[in-house]
């Protein structure tokens, strides 16, 4: 499917976002931390007959500006409505992963009234413990060494056990460069200032029960740190869905893609509460 590829200026930074289709509100799709609105490419055609799409480069991600600085959650959510300002999208269906996911929440409890549902993808209402010390290693390598090793060690080394389900669907040459190119993009400013605030920030728990849109809270299988975390999740929004995708890992748009989309097209047609328009 063909789309606009955007820029718009929102405060110090120039955000990238791919337009997709037409529609009066749109499905808007955040990525996580390290990744881009690349994570998203082989399920926006899928997507498409439910109408406007919009896939979004995070500050320090993707084609976005790279501040050098200034990256906090409030900042990322600040910049999401000022590109949904620039889009003309003001109320949306918004699905966000892992940080996209913590951005997303936090975008819904500030402007209650732009988020007519929402997806919660292997996302959390509080920082992710588990990964406290792998990412405080990464975070001194990049401030010593840049983003180089970061790039070799995981485009270039051992698969997982979900990279390896992925290459298998998309080519391992084909899925490292992706990877490759992702990281590559990326501010090490936002690696260094972002990985921390992956494991503490101040926990949105007690905030959940405020939620009043529909939300589907997606999570891969596999994805160990993440699912009591999705449980946590359920719990405290009222009426929200748990899925769980079958085998899949921290990615469940690329290793359980048929059953994520699913979820993802149950969700915005149920929310909508109309079948989606034709192509």
């Amino acid at each position: 499917m063909s789309y606009a590829l955007r820029r718009v200026r929102v405060d110090d930074v120039e955000l990238v976002y791919e337009d997709h289709g037409h529609g009066e509100r749109a499905l808007v799709l955040v990525h996580g931390f390290t990744g881009s609105r690349d994570d998203f490419a082989d399920v926006t055609d899928a997507l498409a007959d439910l109408g406007r799409l919009l896939v979004v480069d995070q500050r320090g991600h993707g084609d976005s500006s790279h501040p050098g600085g200034a990256y906090s959650l409030a900042r990322l959510v600040a910049d999401l409505a000022g590109l949904l300002d620039a889009a003309g999208a003001d109320r949306v269906d918004l699905l966000g992963h892992s940080l996209g996911g913590m951005v997303a929440l936090r975008f819904t409890l500030a402007y209650p009234e732009r988020v007519a549902s929402l997806v919660l993808m292997d996302s959390a209402a509080r920082g992710v413990a588990a990964a406290e010390r792998m990412f405080a290693a990464a975070v001194a390598t990049v401030e010593r060494s840049g983003m180089a090793p970061i790039v070799e060690s995981i485009a270039g080394g051992p698969l997982s056990a979900e990279e390896r389900l992925i290459a298998a669907l998309e080519g391992e040459e084909r899925h490292r460069a992706r990877q490759r190119r992702k990281l590559e993009a990326l501010d090490p400013a936002a690696f260094v200032q972002l990985a921390p605030l992956l494991t503490t920030h101040e926990p949105l728990v007690d905030r959940l029960a405020e939620l009043r849109c529909p939300v589907t809270v997606i999570v891969g299988e596999k994805d160990a740190p993440f699912v009591p975390l999705a449980d946590e999740l359920v719990a405290g929004i009222p009426g929200a869905r748990l899925v769980v995708v079958p085998g899949a890992g921290h990615s469940p748009q690329k290793s359980g893609r048929d059953a994520w989309l699913a979820a993802v097209r149950g969700h915005v047609v149920a929310a909508r509460g109309a079948a989606p328009a034709k192509r």
